[in-house]
């Protein structure tokens, strides 16, 4: 068998390589539909740079690709978000010899394990990564709300305040996150604390390209903090940036009233279509979206 070439790929080839491997079942970027379920680079008008692409060739043809992605301004990958092969032995070998140790994230269809071809399909990446070193980490709801589904209701029974002080909005995020059911957050507390986990938020929220005074607090009518809700534009499209509750508060459903708040703030920014995402675990914040019209559009399976 002729020897494995593992490398990353240059701008004027990087296309019609990368898309020369044939994948018939949709996962991955290809189920979010345009312009995101095709493969590009910056320079082609896309969102992927060639440095950041790996591919495994044998004979010359590729047979494990992986593409890593970051915003425009990001110095190295955030994410792998495209992993695929038709030999799963040159898949794991690609994950093991690529430079960048992020996570990755699966993107796939809504109730992907009851179809027998999706779900073989998924099984075959996550298990691949897994052989690489990858660890499952979450499962994730992935919503898209459209202005046809109409506008939440806003109860009206919270007030916004912009706060421009990161070390109160930090604050905040320190009481959030000291009870929460968010993996990512656990994650970071099981690292470094509660503290780290409301920096790796806040990170998060002013990596966004998005206006930092769109953030807001809100206040029950006695004056007391009862949350945070940010609206955020990621280098993609809007989207929900956060939305956390205090211990305290919650049992209102004051998870709602800070969600209905985004949607109507990011529509008034001009919103076509608003991204959103919680942890399948996380009942409350998917009742939350349900209750605001907000259709589960996908899944997303986290590795770290």
């Amino acid at each position: 068998m002729t020897d494995l070439v593992i490398r990353a790929l240059v701008e004027d080839e990087a296309h019609d390589l990368f898309t020369s491997l044939p994948v018939s079942v949709p996962v991955g970027p290809p189920v979010l539909g345009p312009p995101h379920s095709t493969y590009a680079t910056v320079a082609a008008g896309g969102s992927y740079r060639p440095e950041w692409t790996w591919v495994a060739l044998r004979d010359g043809q590729v047979v494990a690709r992986a593409a890593y992605w970051g915003g425009p301004d990001d110095e190295a990958p955030v994410v792998l978000n495209w992993f695929d092969f038709s030999d799963r032995a040159a898949g794991v070998e690609l994950l093991r010899h690529t430079p960048f140790h992020v996570e990755y994230e699966l993107e796939l269809p809504p109730g992907w394990r009851e179809d027998p071809a999706v779900c073989e399909a998924a099984t075959a990446r996550i298990e691949a990564a897994a052989e690489a070193g990858y660890t499952p980490l979450t499962e994730r709801y992935i919503y898209r709300w459209t202005p046809d589904l109409g506008l939440p209701a806003r109860p009206g029974r919270l007030e916004f305040r912009p706060e421009p002080d990161d070390e109160v909005i930090l604050s905040v995020l320190r009481r959030v996150h000291s009870e929460t059911l968010d993996t990512h957050a656990l994650q970071a507390i099981e690292k470094g604390g509660v503290d780290l986990a409301a920096r790796e938020e806040l990170d998060f929220l002013t990596w966004c390209p998005s206006p930092r005074d769109w953030w807001r607090l809100a206040y029950t009518p006695e004056g007391d903090l009862a949350g945070i809700q940010v609206p955020a534009h990621n280098p993609s499209r809007p989207c929900v940036g956060f939305i956390g509750v205090v211990p305290g508060q919650r049992g209102h459903g004051y998870a709602y009233d800070l969600l209905a708040e985004c949607t109507h703030q990011l529509v008034a920014e001009g919103a076509r279509q608003i991204a959103a995402a919680t942890d399948v675990g996380n009942a409350a914040m998917a009742a939350a979206f349900a209750r605001a019209g907000y259709p589960v559009t996908g899944h997303r399976y986290c590795m770290t």
